[in-house]
C-alpha cells in the first residue's frame, strides 16, 4: 500500500474504478427496479447529504494535512540552507588551512542536499544518505580541533553552526518522513467508496443517470490524486525544488 500512496497516478487509477463500481453497484444492484416512497425518499436524502458533508469534510481536512506536510518541507529546505550559509561565513574565524578544508567539504555536502531533493529513486537516495553520513563525519572533525585548540566566543560559534547544519538535516528528514497516515487513507476512501453507493442507490436504474454517477467519482479521485501528489515528496508532479540550496551554491 505504501507503493500505492507514493504514486499519484496509481491512487488515481485505482479510486476512479473503484468508486464507479461502488456507484453502479448502489444504482443497478442494490437497488434494483425497487422504488423509494415520499418518506423513505425524504429519509434517505438526509441521510446522503450528511454523508457527503462528512466526506468533503475529510477531504478538506486530509488536503489540508498534506498542504501543512509540504510547507514544512519547503520550511526545512530554507532553513538548512541558512545553516550552510551561515556556517560557510562562520569558517573566518578558524585558521585559512581548516577554513579551506572545511568549506570544501560544506560545498560537497550542499551538493549532497540538492540531490536528497532532486533524486526520484530509492537507489539514488540511498547512495545519497550514505554520502551525507560521511561528509557528516569528516565535517565535525574539520572544526572541533581547531576551535579547541584556542576555545573562545567566536570558535564556539563555528562549533555550534555545524551543530545546526546537522540538526536542520534531522528535521529536513524527520519532515519527508512525516506523511499522511494509512489509516487516514483508508478510512477516508471507505468513506468515499459507501458515499458513491448511496448515490447510486438514490438513482436507481435510470440510464439517464449513468453519466451524473460518474461524476462524483471522478471528482473524488481528482481530490485523492491531489492529495496523494502534495503528500509524497517523490512521487507525482508537485515538489519541493532546493530553491536557497542551489541559490547557495550559487553564492559559493
Amino acid at each position: 500500500m505504501g507503493a500505492l500512496i507514493d504514486s499519484p497516478l496509481l491512487v488515481f487509477a485505482f479510486s476512479l474504478p473503484l468508486l464507479s463500481a461502488s456507484a453502479w453497484i448502489g444504482g443497478f444492484v442494490l437497488r434494483g427496479d425497487r422504488q423509494l416512497g415520499e418518506e423513505s425518499r425524504e429519509s434517505f436524502g438526509v441521510v446522503l447529504a450528511a454523508c457527503l458533508t462528512l466526506l468533503g469534510l475529510i477531504i478538506g481536512f486530509t488536503f489540508s494535512m498534506a498542504i501543512s506536510r509540504y510547507d514544512q518541507r519547503k520550511n526545512y529546505e530554507e532553513a538548512e540552507a541558512n545553516a550552510i550559509g551561515t556556517e560557510y561565513l562562520r569558517l573566518d574565524v578558524l585558521p585559512a588551512d581548516a577554513a579551506a578544508a572545511t568549506r570544501a567539504l560544506l560545498r560537497a555536502y550542499t551538493e549532497q542536499r540538492i540531490s536528497f531533493y532532486t533524486t526520484r529513486t530509492a537507489i539514488g537516495l540511498a547512495q545519497i544518505d550514505a554520502e551525507t553520513v560521511r561528509l557528516q563525519r569528516q565535517l565535525w572533525p574539520a572544526v572541533e580541533p581547531p576551535a579547541a585548540s584556542q576555545p573562545d566566543a567566536l570558535r564556539g560559534l563555528v562549533v555550534a553552526g555545524m551543530n545546526d547544519v546537522f540538526n536542520s538535516q534531522g528535521y529536513t528528514q524527520a519532515a519527508w518522513w512525516n506523511r499522511i497516515p494509512f489509516a487516514a487513507w483508508a478510512l477516508m476512501l471507505l468513506i468515499a467508496v459507501l458515499c458513491c453507493a448511496m448515490v447510486g442507490y438514490s438513482g436507481g436504474r435510470s440510464r439517464s443517470r449513468s453519466a451524473t454517477l460518474f461524476i462524483l467519482p471522478l471528482i473524488v479521485s481528482i481530490a485523492l490524486f491531489l492529495i496523494a501528489d502534495i503528500d509524497s515528496p517523490r512521487g507525482g508532479i508537485i515538489h519541493v525544488a532546493p530553491q536557497n540550496l542551489l541559490s547557495l551554491r550559487g553564492s559559493f
